[in-house]
């Protein structure tokens, strides 16, 4: 990454006009994460929130992923949930339905057909999230005994899903105007947003654990001591040390990649010579970048999301599997990783087989190498040793499925390391309530977002800045 090209290109205007875009778009998101849903007095209602959120850690899950919207019960609380759904059955109806794959392959007309469907399927979504939403809150909190919600009407029903399906439907506009500030991808962006806006409350709270110095202070080999709690220091310090070596591996495998040479023939017409040169075509070890574990967490937060719903029902027969959807489906406290039962196991591995699944699906949607081929073909190039046409396309496809596998379980084993981490924190120093895979997912999704955005500023950076270096 070159910083000092990316520091020059803010002089163009352009450039710049794209940055400030890029920034005037999260600033208003992170303004509209603490604008209210109109159902209650919003202090009320927070209050509530916050009490009802952090008895859960589903309810925390969510509150991280949507940026804190969920404490204030924002009008972006549904967020791109549903932009991801109606992408990811847009996909798979393209891969299972003829007729949509040849569009697909149309070219650009044909991809913008197919966004426009996804954009349209997104909004009967975002209506039923949104009434989803509201009928477990109602439960949620009317169970508390609080009238916080009872003397809700009708019409304030219908404002509250009106406002928050538009929220979310605003926020699906906003992240593709920034998708066409060619910077970065737009719902990861926001996502990568509204998590590390949740930065500064979860240093306060590590700052308040260590200062707490009730059981005792932090002995430096006899000579001083520590106003920290010792427990609490030397968690923080392995804790950033894992931190660190982890962001270290996600960089190496993000920025990973095989370079196959393309050699092209050399060719005569008229009195000029075509060809007879050599190019490359780099292919990344993953090639999907953070889409993956996005989609899997989108994926994985449905079961749990259903077992809400149908515990908010208050219907006896539902009770048992409600409950086992919530158990199963969300992220396992350290209390549940026990000898006894492998239930807080399922998530993991779900979440383990989820992002290979769909780091296979997503490669597979971006590489084609059946178009990849035959554009070489047209083009008079060809790898060396390898016949141009089907074989050009089966050694693609080898190559393609060869880095996919290593790399989807790579980044599998990085998404469940947390997990890992929790498991070990309990059974051998008893310590429970520290939420890492909570953090261990929003770490994945800010490091694997920041990476591709910086890759595609540098890019633009250095298309601005061609014309200084001839």
């Amino acid at each position: 990454m070159n910083w000092k090209i990316i520091f020059k290109s803010l002089k163009n205007r352009d450039m710049l006009k794209r940055v400030l875009i890029l920034l005037g778009i999260i600033v208003i998101y992170r303004f509209l994460a603490h604008v209210p849903v109109p159902l209650a007095e919003p202090s009320q209602l927070k209050e509530v929130l916050s009490s009802v959120i952090n008895s859960s850690d589903f309810g925390g899950f969510l509150n991280l992923l949507s940026g804190g919207a969920l404490t204030s019960f924002s009008i972006v609380l549904v967020g791109m949930s549903p932009f991801i759904t109606a992408s990811i059955i847009t996909q798979l109806l393209t891969k299972a339905i003829p007729k949509l794959e040849e569009l697909h392959k149309d070219g650009e007309s044909g991809r913008r057909k197919i966004n426009q469907w996804t954009r349209i399927i997104s909004v009967p979504l975002a209506v039923i999230q949104s009434i989803a939403f509201i009928y477990i809150l109602r439960q949620t909190v009317l169970t508390g005994n609080t009238t916080t919600l009872s003397d809700t009407t009708l019409t304030g029903w219908i404002v509250a899903v009106l406002a928050m399906s538009a929220g979310s439907i605003l926020l699906m506009w906003m992240g593709e105007l920034i998708t066409e500030q060619g910077i970065g991808n737009g719902i990861s962006l926001v996502i990568f947003a509204g998590i590390v806006s949740q930065l500064p409350q979860t240093l306060s709270t590590i700052v308040n654990s260590l200062m707490d110095t009730s059981t005792g202070s932090l002995s430096v080999f006899g000579w001083f001591t520590l106003p920290v709690n010792p427990l609490s220091f030397w968690v923080a310090v392995v804790l950033a040390l894992v931190s660190l070596a982890i962001l270290y591996l996600l960089v190496k495998i993000n920025e990973a990649q095989r370079i196959i040479t393309i050699n092209y023939a050399k060719r005569v017409q008229g009195n000029s010579s075509y060809g007879g040169i050599k190019s490359i075509l780099p292919v990344k070890l993953i090639g999907a970048n953070v889409i993956p574990i996005i989609f899997a967490v989108a994926f994985l937060s449905l079961p749990a999301f259903i077992g809400q719903i149908l515990k908010a029902t208050g219907n006896a027969s539902y009770l048992d599997l409600a409950n086992n959807l919530i158990l199963w489906f969300q992220a396992p406290s350290q209390g549940q990783f026990t000898g006894s039962t492998l239930q807080a196991f399922i998530y993991p591995a779900a979440y383990f087989v989820l992002v290979i699944a769909f780091t296979y699906f997503y490669t597979g949607i971006i590489f084609n190498s059946s178009e990849i081929s035959e554009n070489l073909q047209k083009q008079g190039g060809f790898i060396e040793g390898v016949r141009p046409g089907i074989q050009t396309e089966k050694y693609l496809n080898r190559t393609v499925n060869r880095l996919t596998l290593f790399g989807s379980l790579t980044l599998g084993l990085i998404a469940v390391l947390p997990f890992i981490g929790e498991y070990l924190m309990y059974s051998v120093a008893g310590i429970t309530g520290s939420k890492l895979s909570i953090g261990g997912t929003g770490l994945l999704i800010v490091v694997s977002v920041a990476l591709e955005s910086l890759r595609q500023i540098n890019s633009r950076a250095l298309m601005v800045t061609y014309d200084d270096y001839k």
